[in-house]
């Protein structure tokens, strides 16, 4: 038999249980599988998501493979937070079609696809939150034009063929060269992987067969990192042209290495991605893009308070 004292406790106990089971089942989860961490990109686009995760109560897990060549673990990944039933997912995929099957089970169960950083070739995500990237690179090209006065030999080492970032950051460079400066040739167009080791010696490979080379445009921290550190160990003198932030590409253009680079606003789309999943979760209305915006910055601004406010170590 139980005491009064005894069946009370259990009552308490048992309500505890109930309130604790209930808060667990009415927590709002949502899981962003990015590129990778190897890059403080990344990490600054956790910061803006955890940022988001605290402001609005939500549970938010960030999670990529070791590096951008991983499409496989990164497909890992998605499937296991797709397992997990979260509230919305957010994706910035690697390969724009090998998400796209699980993509198209997380439509049928139906959790909302927020893609960020770098768009799908589908209709399933209900928004993407990421830089112009077009845009952004025909920026990089038109600095890059003025720079060496509309004329040279240029190459540009890239970062992926198969994620929209990469895809649409080189035709944005070389579409704007073609269009804007016609006496400038484009020599080689070759693919790092966003690794800095592999992208310094493309560099050094492309120094190398065309000593008459006058600039260098890298489409990523680790591409513009790579293209740093391969004019650096050729002693060549090249105009470099960066794209994305951190501590060594900051450091470059205050030596005087790098020209300058295309920051984007990588804390903002972390957030972003979040605030928009937590909005589709809900059934709210979003548009397709959400556009986190871009920098131009080199030596005259990198210091400005608005471009500091968006640069990364």
């Amino acid at each position: 038999m139980f005491t009064r004292r005894q069946l009370t406790g259990a009552v308490a106990a048992l309500s505890l249980l109930g309130s604790a089971g209930m808060a667990f089942a009415d927590e709002v989860y949502i899981p962003l599988v990015s590129k990778g961490f190897q890059h403080q990109f990344w990490q600054a686009v956790k910061q803006g998501a955890d940022k988001a995760g605290a402001e609005f109560g939500v549970k938010v897990s960030f999670d990529g493979p070791d590096n951008e060549t991983q499409v496989d673990k990164q497909i890992d990944m998605l499937s296991a937070a797709l397992a997990n039933n979260p509230a919305a997912i957010g994706i910035a995929a690697l390969d724009s079609q090998a998400v796209i099957p699980l993509l198209k089970k997380a439509q049928e169960a139906g959790i909302p696809v927020v893609a960020f950083d770098s768009g799908v070739d589908s209709d399933i995500p209900v928004t993407t939150a990421t830089t112009d990237n077009k845009a952004a690179a025909a920026l990089a090209a038109d600095k890059m034009g003025e720079l060496l006065g509309g004329e040279g030999k240029v190459a540009v080492i890239g970062h992926s063929q198969t994620s929209l970032t990469g895809i649409d950051r080189r035709d944005g460079f070389v579409n704007e060269l073609a269009a804007k400066f016609p006496k400038i040739e484009i020599v080689a167009v070759e693919y790092g992987d966003g690794d800095h080791l592999k992208s310094t010696e493309i560099t050094k490979a492309i120094l190398a067969a065309n000593p008459d080379i006058k600039g260098i445009f890298g489409t990523n921290e680790g591409s513009a990192i790579g293209v740093v550190n391969g004019v650096r160990e050729m002693g060549a003198k090249v105009t470099i042209v960066g794209f994305d932030s951190g501590k060594a590409q900051k450091d470059a253009i205050r030596e005087g290495l790098m020209a300058g680079a295309i920051t984007q606003n990588p804390v903002g789309i972390g957030y972003e991605t979040v605030k928009a999943a937590l909005a589709a979760s809900k059934g709210e209305a979003l548009p397709k893009i959400i556009d986190t915006g871009f920098y131009w910055y080199d030596a005259t601004n990198i210091d400005d308070p608005t471009i500091s406010a968006v640069l990364y170590d």
